[in-house]
């Protein structure tokens, strides 16, 4: 454990119980205020700390930076720093932030400037992302799509426990939380008809994942081992991946999904830091099948990571309707990159690699509508009295992420959106 995660830290913030954004996680993000121009921000309690003014007033003199990284539009400048200035920076602002420190705390005019409450300031998408790719690592997910849909066939298909299965995404269409969402359109062929139909999806869906941001590329030609592949992670974010069931059904063989999952993915919009998730890690699943060299890995690599879903109805409505956990994902992240990169792939700086659904062992804690209603046989019941099978237009999704243990917490604030009819 590092300094700047010890549960004995204590902030001069005011930090409300249960909050996501103690003083030891210090996520960063990119927000506007007022009429200024995008720039980086640490969320603190219910504020958001201005980087760039702290740059300016010379409260980061001692990181030695020779350029103003924090007046961005986007996290990719300060993630090319690298990791020793990550570091440099996150030990900064814990020093800062810390209660006996009187440095912000007793300038008055500094601190209201640099300190924001969270209320006033528009959150942006914190990240460039270069290329995106979804992976399929929750083995329960990966199950339960087998069951529904080869009833008669393995669940699981030959190569699933060999190797993390993905694909290549679209990276233009991916949106910070609270972007509406529009239905999408396509060609779907349901069952009994002759010729495939075109118009909107009746069958979308949200998929409850996890995301990580690369923060150290890779030469074309190289791989990255499980070993040094944290190494090359700069933070982890929740990721929705919108899904248009009965479009994917029509269109995914034989080379996957397209329309039905390129119009749009949200992520929420602060990035948590691997050193302020190191107290959280954890073991995965037993991997009970043998695996190449390359897969292989020593230690704790899962993160235990809570993970909410709730469904808000345009009536205002909110229904808690499924709980999971990242420890359960059976392929670790260190493994996905292993694996992304073993053919010579070459990583860049912002690309973001996405979990695929987590679902968990029992009903309760499936990652997606498709298995919550188990395709549509067993409608959801909200709180206020209506069913849902898949979503409605009106209908706002919303997904929570946390760690805890005992009285320590992190969280990663919450990703929404909203769909809206279609075109």
């Amino acid at each position: 454990m590092n300094k700047t995660t010890s549960p004995d830290l204590k902030s001069w913030v005011n930090i409300p119980g249960g909050s996501d954004f103690t003083i030891q996680n210090l996520p960063y993000g990119i927000f506007k205020y007022g009429t200024k121009k995008p720039r980086v921000g640490i969320a603190i309690g219910e504020h958001v700390l201005d980087m760039s003014f702290l740059y300016k007033k010379g409260y980061l003199d001692n990181l030695f930076l020779n350029e103003n990284v924090f007046k961005s539009v986007s996290l990719n400048r300060f993630i090319l720093l690298g990791k020793a200035y990550w570091n440099l920076t996150r030990n900064r602002i814990s020093e800062l932030l810390q209660e006996d420190n009187t440095e912000l705390r007793n300038n008055k005019e500094d601190l209201k400037a640099a300190l924001i409450p969270m209320v006033e300031v528009e959150m942006l998408m914190p990240v460039q992302v270069p290329n995106y790719t979804d992976f399929y690592s929750s083995m329960e997910h990966a199950t339960n799509v087998g069951k529904m849909f080869r009833p008669n066939g393995d669940a699981l298909l030959p190569n699933w426990k060999h190797l993390p299965v993905g694909y290549h995404g679209r990276a233009s269409s991916i949106v910070v939380s609270g972007t509406p969402v529009q239905r999408p359109k396509g060609q779907t062929m349901p069952e009994g008809a002759e010729k495939p139909l075109f118009g909107p999806s009746k069958l979308l869906d949200f998929e409850l994942e996890m995301g990580f941001i690369i923060g150290r590329g890779n030469e074309m030609g190289t791989s990255i081992t499980t070993a040094d592949a944290e190494n090359h992670i700069f933070g982890m974010l929740i990721f929705n991946d919108w899904s248009a069931r009965d479009i994917q059904s029509w269109e995914y063989v034989p080379l996957g999904p397209f329309l039905s999952k390129n119009f749009a993915s949200s992520v929420s919009p602060w990035v948590v830091t691997m050193d302020a998730l190191e107290p959280y890690k954890c073991d995965g699943p037993v991997q009970d099948t043998p695996i190449l060299p390359y897969l292989k890995f020593d230690g704790e690599k899962n993160y235990d990571i809570h993970l909410e879903v709730y469904l808000k109805t345009e009536k205002g409505d909110s229904t808690l309707i499924t709980e999971s956990n990242s420890k359960f994902l059976y392929w670790n992240i260190a493994q996905q990159l292993a694996h992304h990169t073993v053919a010579g792939c070459n990583m860049q700086v912002g690309d973001l690699c996405a979990s695929g659904t987590i679902s968990g062992p029992t009903p309760n804690s499936y990652g997606s509508m498709l298995e919550l209603t188990w395709r549509g046989a067993k409608p959801i019941v909200l709180n206020d009295g209506s069913e849902r099978k898949f979503l409605q237009d009106g209908d706002t999704v919303i997904m929570k992420a946390f760690c805890k243990k005992g009285d320590q917490r992190i969280g990663f604030g919450e990703v929404t959106g909203k769909i809206v009819p279609a075109f």
